[in-house]
């Protein structure tokens, strides 16, 4: 079947990125941003700026404002919906309500630290993890063209629950910039001196609070409740002798990263087992996906 049109709605960093890469694979993309500077860059790399939204239509926007994104916007009625948001059970909550089985949650796990159409890059999503949740009144027709969304942008899919996703990233995304604050403050009061002597350590662990501070906020608020679980598990992990913690964690840092090639059924719990397992989707066949575990 012919893909269906991509409409991004948000052309900043992953928006725009989003946009070029479909460009880029030969997919029929337009968008939307309320800024004139960030329509003008997308249109100059080959998106067609327009209100009227149809196939697949990605929401790029911040969270606060997934809500009413599309308020002025003529959506196709029989488009697909998704979003690029770091959490997914408040937003599956205001778009589900609105939309239906239509609306399928996404998140990749990309991006930097900067913002705006200015940090647009199309090699973004190149081999990055796209989480796309699979929920039970999920139409599995519109789960796949989402899916393929991210395939064609380069990037494996993760099938998963917003439960789930959002218990995750709350351990390996959330609370790292909550750590990354508490650790660049932390260094702060030490002194000038402290920060005169900072070097590769401390640069990578604190990277991302260079972040827009509101978007940071607006993560770990909306998922406040997994953020303060996980924060718990990393403040009793602090709490171990520190051999045995540098032990621990340099097992897992050490884990050998192979993989087993799978191919999967189109089938829910098939799907969502493979996530669970620490999986992801690499290629759409006809009744199955192939994607791969780890070893």
């Amino acid at each position: 079947m012919e893909a269906p049109p991509v409409a991004v709605v948000g052309l900043g960093q992953l928006g725009g990125s989003l946009a070029a890469a479909l460009v880029a694979a030969g997919r029929t993309v337009t968008g939307w941003d309320t800024d004139p500077g960030a329509r003008e860059a997308a249109a100059a790399r080959g998106v067609v700026v327009t209100r009227e939204l149809t196939g697949v239509v990605v929401l790029a926007t911040p969270i606060p404002a997934l809500a009413t994104a599309l308020d002025d916007l003529d959506v196709a009625p029989d488009a697909t919906v998704t979003d690029l948001g770091s959490v997914k059970v408040p937003v599956l909550e205001a778009l589900g309500e609105r939309f239906g089985n239509r609306f399928v949650g996404g998140h990749p796990m990309c991006g930097t630290e900067r913002s705006g159409h200015a940090a647009t890059d199309p090699e973004l999503f190149r081999g990055a993890r796209w989480a796309v949740c699979l929920e039970p009144g999920t139409e599995l027709p519109r789960w796949l063209r989402v899916a393929e969304v991210a395939l064609a942008a380069g990037a494996s899919v993760v099938p998963v629950t917003a439960a789930e996703h959002d218990a995750a990233v709350a351990a390996i995304s959330h609370v790292p910039h909550l750590l990354a604050a508490a650790l660049a403050a932390a260094a702060a009061d030490a002194g000038p001196l402290a920060l005169a002597l900072a070097a590769g350590s401390f640069a990578s662990g604190t990277r991302v609070i260079a972040s827009d501070p509101a978007f940071v906020t607006a993560m770990v608020e909306g998922n406040a409740v997994p953020t303060a679980a996980a924060l718990a598990a990393v403040r009793a992990q602090l709490e171990r002798p520190w051999p045995e913690l540098v032990e621990a964690g340099h097992a897992v840092a050490a884990r050998s990263g192979e993989r087993r090639t799978v191919r999967v059924p189109l089938d829910r719990a098939a799907l969502l087992a493979l996530g669970r397992a620490g999986g992801a989707v690499d290629r759409r066949l006809a009744a199955f996906v192939e994607g791969w575990l780890p070893a």
